[in-house]
């Protein structure tokens, strides 16, 4: 046996080679094979008072069943490939490793604290470096000592014969020795130990002086960390520690232009302060922002904690149905595109009240590597002004849950929105009149990075609905994708929506009856879908939005004796993100253009080039994001120049100019 510890002298020492992949000298242990013997974990572990232990991605149940076999017992729990060790991190990693200690001792009916208290059993949690170690240190009173390394984890899944692992022993004071002198390097130099207040009380708020770095700070009175780089998670329970880290974040100091973050009891009180804190505003925004949670498993709603009465009467279903289609038939009086209006309107409304499954079809979706854009959980609403787009939202939300909430724009940021999808389940947020500014600023790249949730398998968050005025401008093809888009053109005039009593009444009278039965219909359907994404054969991922709005259509037919306004059909995928819906600005243009001034076009049959001024760069940048890629479209200052046979196919114009047009041309 040569060289030292596995951990090597600078364990906790951070490398100043900044080349991340050249690497330092390797201590490697020289061993000679002997025999190969088949034993049970038992046997290998059996006739022995004392274990010390490293070990990653354990089992806390078959650590206690280990634990109970020694008079004396160490165990270090390190992590592998989940951490950066920032402060963040570290804390949410020790505090859920506390609770799962905590957690299953408790359902194994262990009592796991008068070991701790009468110092026969120890743990400790890694704060620094990544420890990939299986080590497992056996000695008895009579002097024989064995020592267990290998790949095998501390669990039932790596020692019961479960997998394939190397498992290798061996027996002497030389080899234990060694290893020794490492586990003990590692675990005073980058462990923090779990003392009995911290399995007694600590948690991630009130008592978060209580875990093991803190307790670890209040000896050594200070402490310096170094932060190394993050590594791919490949658990659920990293997936877990990075959720609380993201919380504890703003709370923790920013370590400084070195990485390093220095510590004191006086900085945990500032830490414990700032996380109650969070903690009460959390709570109070739960309580102003609705809880709508879908168990589609359970066939279940709930709303704020409470079971939703899926078994609404038909009278009340009924008048919600009336309410509804009066509330759509009142913007007849508008001027402007009023059937494409409602059109849009009753497009836009299917998907915010299908909005709270997308998170499981999302879910799902990812589990099965599928695509996730046929589940989008985002929507704008944007036109002119005094087209009703506020209470319009109002009224869905009011139809849902029986409550208005939303947040104004200022407030709007890719962060803040990030928080409130962690606070908020189930029902949209709405964030009512955002600018063209600050949709630039935070909405595009919100947008884009639509992934909140898939990581953490979270499946109650909200959908995000934005309304705007007209001056927002066309977003990027890769925004369109994934949100939902109403624009709409038609409003009122500053008298009729002073005299307009429609919405007040309607909005005060109109109860969550036709929601309650969507739901429990969906419910009858979804599980159906979610194991139509399992499926590879399909040809194309399930259409909820489909489903979505027969349903709505089936309890409106159901519900009412009238005849169905034309806005009240089934709907499919293609209504929302054809080219020639996510185009439409761009063709309308393009169309009505060609009608009144066609000098603005440049046609070339030799080329296959159309060309058409738009007058302004803006508005060139404008369409050329909705003009679909099969126009090869691109821009040249002002003009826009497309594939003309393509052009004429999508335009639905055959672009032919008069004799004197072509004339002028040449």
């Amino acid at each position: 046996m040569e060289n030292i510890s596995l951990f090597g002298k600078t364990m906790c020492e951070k490398s100043q080679d900044k080349d991340l992949f050249s690497g330092g000298p390797l201590d490697v242990v020289r061993m000679e094979f002997v025999e190969a013997e088949t034993l049970r974990w038992e046997d290998l572990f059996s006739g022995f008072d004392s274990l010390r232990a490293i070990t990653y991605s354990s089992a806390i149940g078959f650590v206690y069943q280990l634990v109970d076999m020694f008079e004396d017992v160490e165990v270090i729990f390190g992590s592998e490939e989940v951490l950066s060790y920032s402060l963040q991190e570290i804390m949410a990693y020790q505090c859920k490793m506390v609770d799962r200690m905590r957690d299953t001792a408790s359902k194994m009916k262990i009592d796991l604290m008068s070991r701790v208290e009468d110092n026969t059993l120890h743990f400790f949690i890694a704060r620094e470096k990544l420890s990939h170690e299986k080590i497992y240190l056996l000695s008895s009173s009579d002097g024989r000592k064995r020592v267990v390394m290998g790949s095998a984890n501390m669990s039932f899944a790596a020692f019961g014969g479960k997998q394939r692992e190397n498992i290798c022993y061996i027996d002497g004071n030389s080899a234990y020795d060694w290893y020794l002198h490492s586990y003990n390097e590692f675990r005073d130099e980058c462990t923090d130990q779990v003392f009995k207040e911290t399995l007694a009380i600590a948690d991630c708020g009130e008592h978060i002086e209580e875990i093991p770095i803190a307790q670890t700070v209040k000896v050594k009175k200070a402490l310096m960390l170094e932060t190394v780089e993050a590594s791919r998670e490949e658990v659920q329970f990293a997936l877990d520690v990075k959720s609380l880290s993201a919380r504890f974040a703003p709370s923790v100091p920013r370590p400084d232009k070195k990485g390093k973050t220095l510590l004191s009891p006086e900085i945990f009180k500032r830490i414990r302060r700032q996380i109650v804190a969070d903690q009460t505003k959390e709570k109070e925004l739960r309580s102003e922002y609705p809880q709508l949670e879908v168990f589609v498993d359970e066939c279940s709603v709930k709303l704020n904690g409470e079971l939703v009465d899926l078994a609404p009467s038909s009278k009340a279903i009924a008048q919600d149905v009336s309410l509804f289609l009066r509330y759509m038939g009142g913007y007849e009086k508008f001027h402007g595109d009023v059937t494409g209006m409602q059109r849009r309107y009753f497009e836009f409304a299917n998907w915010f009240f299908c909005s709270p499954f997308m998170g499981c079809m999302r879910d799902m979706a990812v589990r099965y590597n599928q695509n996730t854009l046929p589940y989008p959980v985002f929507g704008l609403v944007y036109g002119q002004s005094k087209a009703g787009k506020t209470s319009f939202l109002e009224t869905l939300l009011k139809m849902m849950i029986g409550q208005k909430t939303k947040i104004s724009a200022p407030d709007f940021t890719r962060s803040s929105i990030e928080n409130l999808k962690r606070t908020v389940k189930g029902a949209p947020i709405i964030v009512d009149d955002l600018t063209n500014t600050r949709f630039n600023q935070h909405a595009i790249e919100t947008i884009k990075n639509d992934d909140f949730g898939i990581a953490d398998h979270l499946v109650h968050y909200p959908a995000v609905v934005i309304s705007a005025n007209e001056d927002v401008k066309a977003v990027a093809p890769e925004v369109i994708r994934r949100t939902v888009v109403c624009r709409v053109q038609a409003g009122l005039t500053n008298t009729e929506v002073m005299r307009n009593n429609v919405v007040r009444t309607m909005q005060r009278e109109i109860g969550t009856a036709f929601y309650r039965e969507y739901l429990r219909r969906m419910l009858e359907v979804v599980p159906d879908l979610l194991e139509e994404i399992k499926c590879d054969e399909n040809e194309s991922a399930p259409d909820i939005l489909a489903v979505s709005s027969a349903i709505i259509v089936s309890i409106i037919k159901d519900h009412t004796e009238e005849d169905l306004p034309a806005f009240v059909r089934e709907l499919t995928l293609d209504d929302y993100f054809s080219e020639r819906v996510t185009g439409s600005y761009a063709m309308k243009v393009i169309c009505d253009a060609w009608k009144t001034s066609q000098t603005s076009f440049e046609i070339s049959e030799r080329t296959n080039e159309l060309r058409y001024n738009a007058g302004a760069t803006w508005e060139a940048d404008r369409i050329l994001k909705e003009l679909p890629e099969t126009l090869e479209a691109h821009k040249s200052r002002d003009w826009l120049v497309m594939n003309l046979n393509d052009a004429k196919e999508f335009f639905g114009i055959d672009f032919k100019k008069s004799w004197l047009s072509r004339w002028r041309l040449k």
